[in-house]
C-alpha cells in the first residue's frame, strides 16, 4: 500500500542541505540511502511540463516567482547530485516549444522525455526511467498541479512510492485548482483513517 506523507516539502534546498553531511556537526552520519528523511542519495527530482505555454497559463502564483523556484530546485539537486528525470509533452508530436529556457540552462545536457500522454505516470519511457534510478521517494514538480502533478503522484503512491511535492515549485490555472491538486494528496490517508473501502 502507498505510503502517504502528510507533510509537504516546501523547500528542497532547506531539506537536502540540512541533510547532507557537510552541514551536519560532527559524529555518525546516518545511512543517507535507508534514511526515512528525503537525502540526495534516496530521492530523484521529477520536473514535468515546465513548458512556455504552461508557465504562461499560471494563476496560482506569480509566474516569475514559480520560474525562479524551480530554478533554485533544480540548481539545489544539481549541486548535490541527485538525479534529475526532466519530461515535456507535445513538442515532437505537435510543435509545443520544449523546457523554458531559464531551467534548460540550469539542467544542461538532461534530455527531456517527451510524451504525447497528459499523465507522465503512463509513459513508457518516463516509467522506465523512474524505475531506472531505483528510488523510491520522488520529489516532483509539474505544471499544472491539479493535472500533470496529481495524476503521476497518485499513481506512484498507489504502487508504493514517496511523493513529495513542491509546493511553492508548482502551480495551477487558478488558485481553487492548484489547492484542489494538493487535496488529492490528502484524501487517501484521509480515507484509510476513517475506515472507508472506497
Amino acid at each position: 500500500m502507498a505510503k502517504l506523507n502528510t507533510g509537504l516539502v516546501a523547500r528542497l534546498a532547506i531539506l537536502v542541505i540540512a541533510l547532507a553531511p557537510s552541514a551536519r556537526a560532527e559524529g555518525p552520519i546516518r545511512d543517507q540511502m535507508k534514511d526515512p528523511l528525503l537525502t540526495p542519495k534516496n530521492s530523484v527530482l521529477i520536473i514535468i511540463d515546465y513548458q512556455p505555454i504552461s508557465v504562461s497559463s499560471i494563476q496560482s502564483m506569480d509566474p516569475h516567482l514559480l520560474v525562479d523556484n524551480i530554478v533554485r530546485v533544480a540548481k539545489t539537486a544539481k549541486a548535490y547530485g541527485m538525479p534529475i528525470i526532466l519530461s515535456t509533452t507535445g513538442v515532437n508530436s505537435v510543435g509545443k516549444k520544449p523546457t523554458i529556457r531559464e531551467l534548460q540552462e540550469v539542467l544542461g545536457d538532461i534530455k527531456a522525455i517527451d510524451r504525447t500522454t497528459l499523465n507522465a505516470w503512463e509513459d513508457p519511457a518516463f516509467l522506465a526511467a523512474v524505475k531506472a534510478t531505483g528510488r523510491r521517494k520522488l520529489v516532483m514538480c509539474a505544471l499544472w498541479t491539479e493535472v500533470c502533478l496529481a495524476f503521476p503522484a497518485l499513481d506512484a503512491m498507489r504502487e508504493g512510492y514517496e511523493v513529495y511535492p513542491v509546493v511553492d515549485a508548482v502551480g495551477g490555472t487558478s488558485v481553487e485548482a492548484h489547492r484542489a491538486g494538493l487535496d488529492a494528496f490528502f484524501r487517501p490517508a484521509v480515507t484509510r483513517r476513517a475506515g472507508c473501502s472506497s
